[in-house]
């Protein structure tokens, strides 16, 4: 099985044409002929993952946010970026990453956040993209089944994520019932206005500074911080288990370890 058979497969799950025009996904390393017959699956290649590839004997490394955002200007080992870059290429690993474009291609990351909490999801919470598909794009704002407490709408994030914990402004000012929801999986900060101006009364989101907390709940609208990780992760199983139905037993697939934040008590 060739490297690029199996990029021809992920680009039918989420096509490159999805992603944001900021964004840096492909092949960014390595060999596109390369056989490749074991991938680990990754959500960042960081160095435990450029590692974990080399230990295992991977031929492929596949992650969600690529390593590369901006121009190259040199590949050494004499920065973080460069250093992973060679090692990858010493080692022969093809690197591979979708990113905007698993986030906002139907089926995938946005769908699939929002399946997660049972949500009803009306609409993309950001149009980027409209096509045959209908609109597509970042995070998804709806209706809850039925309407919940800010407390029971965090707990259920944290089951149906499997985190340790979520972090939650507006506990103390917004007590009622809420039943309109949106969720971004990933950074949020840049949702909060958009999530707000279409009635959010809960965001659900990742990496949520302290003043773009307290300034949601000022607007009446309560923030659900579970974590860039915490939502994201879900990328790592759900292309896992498209991978292994597309190509059955032709190719191993790893799952690397996970990497939640950790908790110190």
């Amino acid at each position: 099985m060739q490297c690029r058979e199996i990029i021809k497969a992920l680009d039918e799950l989420a096509p490159r044409a999805y992603a944001c025009d900021w964004d840096n996904p492909g092949l960014l390393a390595g060999r596109i002929d390369k056989d490749v017959k074991k991938i680990l699956l990754t959500l960042d290649a960081d160095d435990a993952a450029v590692e974990r590839a080399k230990e295992i004997g991977a031929d492929m490394l596949l992650s969600h946010h690529p390593l590369i955002f901006k121009p190259v200007k040199h590949v050494s080992d004499e920065d973080f970026i460069g250093r992973r870059l060679v090692s990858l290429i010493q080692a022969d690993v093809s690197y591979y990453a979708m990113h905007t474009n698993f986030d906002i291609a139907p089926g995938c990351m946005a769908d699939l956040a929002s399946e997660k909490i049972g949500l009803n999801a009306e609409a993309p919470l950001e149009i980027t993209v409209q096509n045959e598909h209908g609109a597509c794009g970042i995070g998804k704002i709806g209706e809850l089944p039925r309407a919940m407490t800010l407390e029971q709408i965090a707990q259920q994030v944290k089951t149906a994520f499997d985190l340790p914990f979520v972090t939650v402004y507006g506990s103390q000012k917004i007590t009622g019932d809420i039943q309109r929801v949106a969720i971004s999986p990933g950074a949020g900060g840049s949702m909060v206005q958009i999530a707000i101006a279409q009635g959010a009364e809960v965001l659900i989101t990742g990496d949520i500074g302290h003043h773009d907390g307290i300034d949601a709940v000022a607007c009446g609208m309560a923030i659900i911080d579970a974590g860039h990780y915490g939502l994201e992760h879900i990328f790592i199983p759900f292309v896992e288990a498209y991978l292994k139905k597309t190509f059955s037993d032709q190719i191993s697939v790893i799952q690397a370890d996970p990497a939640f934040p950790a908790v110190i008590m």
